[in-house]
């Protein structure tokens, strides 16, 4: 049952549809002219909402034209709830890239500027591409702002109609053209709309007017709990480099619960009494001798947790000799970014790396408070609905579920629980030999670089032909997602398959049953199981999914030692290791916990900045700069 707004939208997309049946007589000139036309009329005041009737037909004529698809009036909803303000719900292969010309263009015209945020490089550059000559056909033009760009070619790009570009990307030239324009006192139109002071370096952003933000939740939520940082490097004194390397070598002297306490929820360590007198008594290189012992102490609560909450191929890869953050909600590497506060040294002192100069801010924003820069925001994602409540209270972005173009076939088969990891991957290998002998594809989601190249060790004892997608070879992905959907194929990927590219089934594996997806885990989030799971019965197509859970999963890694002890300790496994059904209600609800300590981590967050911002405006400075490092 539609609401009255979506029944409402539902009548318009078929009059919008109707309108763009009828520019089919008009030449191309006529059709850019008359784009040209309601540009100026929106340039000259008349408000966007009236003109939308026009628009839209225009911009779904010309995807007609030059792309060979026309709109679905699932997509012109959804088109409107964004011009609307609103994040569309639309469920994966349902043409988000599509829908989004729609409000893009009609925010375009007002010649402000529009951004066009995706999840990452690759998706923002291949719809840059695939849109541009669309958005010519409407006298609109079209750039993409990549990492590497000089402030040149990014300047250029920023002045198109239409930007593509990734959050981080936006968010960093921000800051980079509030460095550039020095230390003026907070004004927010300002920060909108940045005017060029002779005095300096020309900005490469020429305001923050509309966003459309595509997989809004990855961006808007799970990447929020991460702040934009611009570091100032610091040298490295020869006595900082032995602390780094003193602080690993006395970690495993150091007793968990004695001389330390860790966290793992939180995913800190705090050392005890005893343990800073331990480390008082410890012999230390006389170069540390100019270090103060707070300092030691706090670098060895930084080791700690080093050791105890950041993993190796779950948390960070090493590639060419420097640690790597990979995104836990998308599975792909975060290219230039680093932990603060010395723990990312840390990190690379525990792996016996060359370390890095530690950084210090010279500008920082949240994403919560980029986003809030913007005069409009919108977005679409295909799972937003159980975020709803926080993506209102902190964006003021209602979410609204877009209905499917054709009704949805996915199977979910019971969770399956299992006392091992090794009974759990026995399983799981047992599963994929039947989905093969049925002739369906299987896609195996799995947490981690790790957790993937486990599985594929095991796939390969057994025989089965497979790919890997993770962290370490994504400039692959697209090429590796594009044969996921043949007859046979077996593809095990970490988050990043879930995002941006389509599956497309061989006509062989829809008669068998479609596209079958193995959750190997639960996530820190059930957003990024459902994004695992959309993966299957796309556009109609039939699909099933099925978790497979042991009690020597990552999520649980959170759970106090004891406790995680105590339910290990009262498993009652059958003889191939697998526990009852009753068992999966724990990891939803560990799921659960995690998900709310995420939520007051990402409020307060938002809780500080907005103290900074209400403290600069009191005296004058700019938040961005002045107190990053306060």
């Amino acid at each position: 049952m539609l609401s009255p707004t979506l029944l409402h939208w539902r009548l318009q997309a078929a009059r919008i549809l109707r309108a763009r049946k009828r520019l089919e007589k008009i030449g191309d000139v006529e059709l850019k002219r008359r784009a040209k036309e309601l540009s100026w009329r929106a340039r000259g005041g008349e408000s966007l909402k009236s003109l939308l009737p026009q628009v839209f037909p225009l911009g779904i004529e010309a995807c007609r034209r030059e792309l060979g698809l026309t709109h679905f009036p699932v997509q012109i909803m959804g088109g409107l709830a964004i011009f609307h303000g609103c994040i569309a719900e639309m469920q994966t292969g349902e043409g988000k890239t599509l829908t989004a010309v729609l409000p893009a263009a009609l925010h375009a015209i007002v010649g402000k500027g529009c951004h066009v945020l995706t999840a990452n490089d690759y998706l923002a550059q291949r719809d840059a591409e695939l849109l541009t000559p669309v958005y010519k056909r409407l006298g609109l033009t079209a750039g993409c702002v990549l990492d590497q760009m000089e402030d040149d070619d990014r300047r250029k790009n920023y002045d198109c109609d239409i930007t593509y570009g990734t959050a981080t990307q936006i968010g960093f030239d921000f800051l980079r053209d509030r460095i550039k324009r020095g230390a003026q006192p907070d004004d927010e139109e300002r920060n909108r709309f940045f005017v060029h002071d002779s005095s300096g370096e020309l900005p490469v952003q020429r305001g923050l007017h509309f966003a459309l933000v595509d997989e809004a939740d990855s961006i808007l939520i799970d990447e929020a709990r991460t702040p934009l940082i611009i570091g100032l490097q610091q040298i490295n004194r020869s006595a900082m480099l032995s602390m780094y390397r003193w602080a690993t070598r006395i970690i495993p002297k150091l007793k968990v619960n004695e001389d330390f306490l860790f966290e793992s929820r939180k995913r800190q360590a705090f050392l005890t009494d005893i343990g800073c007198r331990r480390l008082n008594l410890t012999a230390k290189p006389l170069q540390m001798d100019s270090i103060d012992t707070e300092r030691i102490y706090q670098h060895v609560e930084k080791a700690l947790t080093a050791q105890y909450a950041f993993a190796k191929d779950r948390d960070y890869v090493i590639v060419d000799e420097k640690i790597a953050i990979v995104d836990e909600g998308t599975g792909r590497v975060m290219d230039g970014r680093q932990w603060q506060e010395g723990l990312h040294q840390a990190i690379e002192a525990k792996e016996h790396l060359p370390i890095t100069p530690i950084t210090g801010s010279a500008a920082r924003i949240s994403i919560q408070t980029l986003f809030r820069q913007y005069h409009v925001l919108g977005g679409m994602t295909g799972t937003a609905w159980s975020a709803k409540s926080e993506l209102r209270r902190i964006y003021k972005l209602p979410v609204v579920r877009i209905p499917t173009n054709r009704r949805c076939r996915r199977k979910g088969l019971p969770p399956r629980a299992f006392a091992t990891q090794d009974a759990k991957r026995n399983a799981i290998v047992a599963s994929i030999e039947e989905m093969i002998a049925a002739g369906r594809s299987v896609l195996v989601g799995t947490p981690s670089v790790d957790a993937s190249e486990a599985l594929s060790e095991k796939l390969q004892e057994h025989g089965i032909e497979h790919r890997v997608l993770n962290a370490r070879y994504h400039d692959e992905e697209a090429g590796i997602v594009k044969e996921a959907g043949r007859h046979g194929a077996v593809t095990i990927a970490t988050n990043m398959a879930g995002r941006g590219t389509d599956i497309h089934l061989d006509d062989e594996v829809k008669k068998a049953g479609g596209l079958h997806v193995i959750a190997t885990e639960m996530h820190s989030s059930l957003r990024i199981d459902r994004q695992l799971i959309g993966r299957s019965a796309r556009q109609g197509d039939p699909g099933s999914y099925q978790f497979f859970l042991s009690l020597e999963d990552e999520l649980l890694r959170v759970l106090e030692p004891k406790r995680l002890a105590a339910w290990r300790a009262s498993a009652r496994p059958d003889e191939s290791g697998e526990l009852s059904g009753e068992w999966v209600q724990q990891f939803q609800k560990t799921q659960e916990q995690l998900e709310r300590l995420h939520v007051k981590q990402r409020k307060d967050m938002l809780k500080h900045e907005r103290e900074q911002l209400k403290k600069s405006r009191k005296v004058g400075i700019d938040p961005f700069l002045e107190l990053a490092d306060s």
